[in-house]
């Protein structure tokens, strides 16, 4: 009994001491990734090209979505904090007595947003880059973006657009006079229902893969697959069932082979 017990206790403190050490490597681990993230998101903000939301939409959510909004863009600011080479990030048009502001603050806490290395401003976008470099992305635009151009400023409306009008974002660049540019999706996607919007930190995801990679079949992986059947140019195996022999065969191949037996059959006779 007494030697169980001893076991028992030393089997105790030998996990007690392996989760102390996971603990300590997964600090250690988190906190050196912090500095990495923090140390290319001050190089961003100095070197950095920019990516704006605007935040000027703010009138025409709801509370409910207003916080869905923020917190898609919480998410965004994420997965550009981790990036390899991130965007410096621009909150333009972002009220100092604003909700926005105000659940900004509330979610991230008042000490972790005064010290997020973004720039969040009340100043527009035109006050903040010359005109000729802005391209706004709007689903509702005819023009579409093939190429990735590092030397432009891309600004993306910070809203849920599923609460937005149709064309509310383009007239809003319109009245600016801004050039406007949407994703090529049907260009490469075989789009199957419903619109052709996408949340804040997909799009984040599709514009860090694109300044990365180039490629917009990298890029548009982050387009949910529910939306559409895959890309254009791919041909995609259907499959019909044997009932004889529960044996997946692609289209056409079932009536193929039952020809080919026919014709052996004629030959044998």
């Amino acid at each position: 009994f007494r030697d169980t017990l001893r076991f028992q206790i030393f089997k105790y403190v030998k996990e007690e001491d392996r989760e102390l050490k996971n603990t300590f490597l997964l600090r250690f681990w988190s906190s050196s990734a912090d500095r990495v993230q923090s140390w290319r998101a001050a190089q961003a903000m100095r070197f950095g090209q920019p990516l704006v939301y605007d935040m000027s939409y703010e009138q025409h959510m709801s509370r409910r979505e207003m916080e869905n909004t923020v917190a898609q863009l919480m998410e965004s600011e994420g997965w550009n904090r981790r990036a390899a080479d991130p965007f410096h990030l621009h909150f333009c048009g972002l009220q100092p007595d604003g909700a926005y502001l105000r659940e900004l603050r509330r979610r991230y806490g008042s000490h972790t947003w005064d010290r997020l290395l973004i720039t969040a401003t009340e100043r527009t976008h035109l006050e903040m880059f010359p005109q000729q470099d802005l391209v706004y992305l709007t689903a509702d635009s005819k023009q579409v973006l093939q190429v990735f151009d590092h030397s432009k400023v891309y600004i993306v409306g910070a809203m849920v657009d599923r609460s937005i009008h149709s064309g509310v974002s383009l007239a809003n660049a319109k009245r600016l006079r801004l050039t406007t540019a949407r994703l090529p999706l049907d260009e490469h996607l075989d789009w199957e229902c419903g619109a052709k919007n996408l949340t804040l930190d997909q799009m984040m995801r599709i514009l860090i893969t694109l300044k990365h990679s180039g490629s917009w079949k990298k890029a548009l992986e982050f387009v949910p697959k529910r939306k559409h059947a895959g890309f254009t140019g791919v041909t995609k195996s259907r499959f019909v069932r044997n009932d004889s022999s529960e044996i997946r065969f692609p289209a056409g191949a079932q009536s193929e082979l039952k020809n080919r037996k026919n014709k052996q059959k004629e030959d044998r006779g």
